[in-house]
This record gives structure tokens, C-alpha cells and sequence, in this order.
């Protein structure tokens, strides 16, 4: 995945917690190395039951999976977004989890999205097409 270039920035948490958004990106940076088409299948399993999560809950939870790994703070946008949706999970919500690329200049990207709007993502995404997303269960022609 390509976007973005520089590494981001985030107020350093509190090590009591640090250790949620830590456990989500050790779980997303396994999870990461599936095949995509299973990845989605894994997190459209883990999306089941959930309610939508507020943006305010999702750019919190961003925030905290950048503040406390060096991947997810940089290239690892892959990483970012589903420790993102984990870690929203674990709170009983769902983000919808984007992945997509651009051909001009070639990229490829992911990201989490709240009525279908990004979440803190630097840069301009609407010359990305959407390729898999996980996507809130029970909304109407989306999975």
C-alpha cells in the first residue's frame, strides 16, 4: 500500500492505554498477512453484530494504533485500518474497512470510513476506486 509518504504524528497515550490500541495492531499485523479475500471474510465475521461507530470513537481509535506503532504511524496503512476497525470492535462498533488503488499515478491504499467519509486520512482518496470493503452488516446495499 502506498499513502501516506511521512510517518504521522499523535499525542503519546498514557501506558494504561496503550495497551488495547497495542494488542489491535499486533492482532491487525497478523491478520494483515492473509490473502485479501480472506482478510475480508475475517472482518466481515468480526463486523457482525456490531453498531456504527461514531467518527469521533474511529479518528480517537486511528490516533491510538499511530501513537503506538511505528507501522501504523507510516506506510502501514494495511495495519492502520484494520487495527482501526479492531479496535472499534472491541467497543462493540463497526467503521466500514476501504481498500482501493488509483492509476494515475499507480497507488494502492486502505483506509476506514464513517458514512462514507474517510477518517483522518491525509491526502485526497477520491481518486482511489474501492476494490474490498467490510462494510456495517445491516446497511442496505453494502457488504
Amino acid at each position: 500500500m502506498t499513502t501516506p509518504a511521512v510517518a504521522e504524528e499523535a499525542p503519546r497515550l498514557p501506558l494504561r492505554r496503550q495497551i488495547a490500541p497495542r494488542c489491535a495492531a499486533g492482532a491487525a499485523r497478523l491478520l494483515i498477512r492473509l490473502p485479501p479475500a480472506r482478510l475480508q471474510r475475517v472482518l466481515r465475521v468480526l463486523s457482525k453484530g456490531s453498531r456504527p461507530a461514531p467518527h469521533t470513537q474511529v479518528a480517537r481509535a486511528r490516533r491510538s494504533v499511530v501513537s503506538v506503532s511505528t507501522r501504523c504511524a507510516g506506510l502501514g496503512c494495511l495495519q492502520r485500518s484494520v487495527a482501526t476497525v479492531l479496535l472499534c470492535r472491541a467497543k462493540g462498533t463497526w467503521a466500514d474497512w476501504c481498500t482501493g488503488f488509483r492509476t494515475q499515478p499507480f497507488g494502492a491504499h486502505a483506509w476506514v470510513e464513517v458514512d462514507g467519509r474517510p477518517v483522518d486520512e491525509p491526502g485526497e482518496l477520491s481518486m482511489f476506486r474501492t476494490v474490498l470493503a467490510v462494510r456495517r452488516p445491516d446497511r442496505k446495499g453494502h457488504s
